[in-house]
Parts: structure tokens; sequence; C-alpha cells
């Protein structure tokens, strides 16, 4: 199925839930930062409540997602989002606030949607045939990567151009706009929570640890590659302006990454694509730290951002083929907190060694912390047995338990899709 299936009704309200839940995520940090710039406290102030907005999101993606009742998920999700609004409406409505204020607004914006992620996800995977999935993941990254890339102008233009505090005003009106749309998500509606699913165990989310480190490893890159990025053209003696052209460009490759990667299957599992395409992004950022002149630098950059979604893309199709469907949810919301775990870690040891070392030795940090993460996660599916069980789940499920589409997915004409298109 080709990516026009997005863009059915069936699935068009996710699109929008997805994009207006999504449009906030990737303005909050900048959109905190230019908020300080007008006020009182200058970019400190707006520096801290874009770090405590990270923390708030960490620990929403870790608790709320593996938490709350799966057989409440609607209800969950629309709340979430809803008091994710009222969380950047306090930090709009008065920026000259005590900043403890403004820094509970920021944390709850990043908490109480953290669930978002999760079930959003679930929403996709579970509206479309299992030979569809890398397609829908696909398509899903490309979404992501073109809010991200559209996101900064976003910020600075309402910034510079109406007030320091508009970002804000219109990341509030946005994830009050995803609450309403996620009201309509049939996936979510009454009728399909009826069946009340329990919330899984601990030792079955616990078992695609593997993935997370994976997830954490690849963010561990981005973390590097992108903030890094300033003070090595520096150190070169290139314009630190070419950064901000260098992140557009990355956006743009990214999403046509993702595009090229969901056009069509590819031998292999989804897991070993992960860790291949995972290592070479390692090697895409060491080439920038190591090469001297700015060619080098241009080079490995946009490197890095062709293939690195096609990490995050195969990610999620492994956690779809390890963990059993119930699982789905609380699993993506607790990788997503480890991502951001690995990503927070790694930017915070990147910040103290560039003021000790050059740019290029606290990229090249950053990628063995990547290269220590992934071996960790090559081995601990060795040990667990977990490479086995995945390989394995290409098989077809029982008729009685696939619904029609799932049934056409798992047909004899589909045996040649890779081991991470089923489940």
């Amino acid at each position: 199925m080709s990516y026009r299936m997005v863009l059915t009704p069936r699935l068009l309200g996710w699109v929008v839930a997805s994009t207006l839940v999504r449009l906030p995520v990737a303005m909050a940090a900048m959109a905190m930062v230019f908020l300080g710039r007008g006020s009182a406290g200058g970019y400190t102030e707006g520096g801290t409540l874009a770090a405590v907005y990270v923390v708030g999101e960490v620990v929403g993606s870790g608790l709320l997602g593996t938490l709350l009742p799966p057989h409440r998920m609607r209800l969950n999700l629309v709340a979430g989002i809803a008091v994710g609004a009222v969380g950047f409406g306090v930090v709009f409505a008065d920026p000259h606030a005590p900043t403890a204020v403004l820094g509970i607004g920021a944390f709850v914006a990043g908490a109480a949607p953290a669930v978002a992620p999760g079930a959003l996800r679930s929403v996709l995977t579970g509206s479309v045939a299992e030979a569809d999935l890398p397609e829908a993941l696909s398509a899903d990254s490309v979404l992501t990567e073109l809010i991200w890339m559209a996101a900064p102008g976003v910020v600075v233009l309402l910034a510079l151009r109406v007030s320091a505090r508009a970002p804000l005003g219109l990341c509030a009106a946005s994830m009050a706009g995803a609450a309403l749309a996620a009201l309509g998500l049939r996936a979510l509606r009454p009728d399909a929570e009826e069946s009340r699913p329990r919330r899984p165990a601990a030792r079955v989310l616990v078992s695609g640890w593997p993935i997370y480190v994976t997830a954490a490893a690849a963010m561990s890159l981005s973390a590097v590659a992108e903030l890094d990025l300033p003070p090595l053209l520096q150190s070169r003696h290139a314009a630190v302006g070419l950064a901000g052209v260098l992140l557009v460009a990355f956006g743009a490759l990214s999403t046509l990454g993702s595009f090229l990667y969901g056009l069509r299957t590819w031998p292999g599992s989804a897991r070993r694509h992960s860790m291949l395409f995972l290592a070479a992004t390692a090697g895409a950022v060491s080439v920038e730290a190591l090469v001297p002149d700015l060619p080098g630098i241009v080079a490995g950059f946009l490197l890095a951002g062709c293939l690195q979604p096609v990490v995050m893309i195969t990610r999620g199709l492994s956690l779809r083929s390890a963990l059993p469907d119930e699982a789905q949810t609380a699993a993506y919301s607790l990788m997503y907190s480890i991502q951001g775990i690995g990503y927070s870690i790694t930017a915070a040891v990147a910040a103290v060694l560039v003021d000790h070392v050059s740019a290029g030795a606290a990229i090249l940090t950053g990628v063995a912390i990547c290269a220590a993460l992934g071996a960790v996660s090559a081995v601990g599916e060795r040990i667990s047995g977990f490479s086995e069980r995945a390989s394995g789940l290409g098989e077809t499920r029982p008729a009685a338990d696939a619904t029609p589409d799932r049934q056409k997915a798992n047909s004899p004409s589909n045996a040649h899709l890779p081991d991470g298109a089923t489940s």
C-alpha cells in the first residue's frame, strides 16, 4: 500500500491529532528560550524553563505511559493533552510571573501530554494491516520531520514579529485542538474500550529493553551532532550561522530518508536494519568530527541526517514485533522516556566537555557513548534470547485472532515481506 493510505478518512483524524500535538512539542524549548529573551530573567530563565519542560516529558512518558489503565486510553489521551494545553496557557498568560509558577506550567506542559506519543503510535499501527507497517511508520516519521523542520521558523517568526509569548499561545491553542481531534479517533472510541485490556506486566515491558537502549543510543548521536555543531563550525573557522542552514537541511534529508525507506520492503529484519543504520549514522557523525575542513563537516552531518530516521522507524517496527499488542502503548511511551534520558545525559556530557576539549573530541565522546549502548543492546539480545523471539514473529497469527486486513497481510502473497514487517 502506498503513502496515500495515511490520507484516507480512516486515518485523517490521526494525521490531524498527531500534527496538532507534535507542533507544540517541537516548538516548546525554543519558544521558552525566546520567552526568556523578552523578560527580565533573560536567556537563563528561558533555558531553565526549556530544561524543566524536557524533564516533564521524560517523567510523564515514563510514568503516565506505563501506569495509566489501558482500557481508558481515550480518556487518558484527551485529558493529558487538555492538561498540557493548560500548562502552556499558564506560561503564556503571564510571562512575568514568578519563575516557580512558570516552571510548574512548563513541567505540566511537558508531562501531561507525554502519553500521546505511545497512544497515537498505537492508533496508527492498530489501524493498518501488518504488511503496511513499514509504510505507516515511515509516513509517521515523515510527518514528524516536517513538523520539526517547520517549528523553529514558526517560533522565530512569531517571537520577532508578534510578541515573545506568541509562540506559547500557539502551543496552547494547538494542544487544545489536538484534544478535540483525539475525541474523534475511531480506534479509541468507547466501543473499542469495552474489552478492558489489562495493563501489561512489568516483565513484558522490560523484555523489550534492548530496543529501548538502541533508542537511547540513536538520541545520543542526535545530541552531539546538533548541539556541538556551532562550536565545531567555530573551531573550523566557519560561520557559526551556517549551523541554522545545516539544521534545516538535516531535517529535509531526514524527511527524505524516512520517505525512501518506506517506499519498498527491504531484505532482513527491522532489528538488523536498526543496528546497521545506527552504526552507519555513528560513522557519519565521526566523519563530521574528524575531517578538518568545512566540506567534511557538511558531508558527515547531512549524511547522518539521511540515515538516522531509518533507526527511528525500524526501532518502532522492532518493538511492534517483539511485544504483544496490549503492551504497545506503554512500551512506546517507555521508549520515548528512555530516549529522552539518552539525549539529555549525552547533551550534558557534551556541554561539559566542549569547554575543556575540542568540539570534535566532544562529538567523538558522544559516538563512543552510542557505541557502548549499541554493544549493550546487542549483547542483551543474545543473552536474553530476545533476537530469537523477534525473528520468529514474522509467522502468521491464527485466523481467529486476525482481522480481515491482517489475514490479507499474512497471506502467502505477502511471504516476501521482511521479518520486521509482520508480527
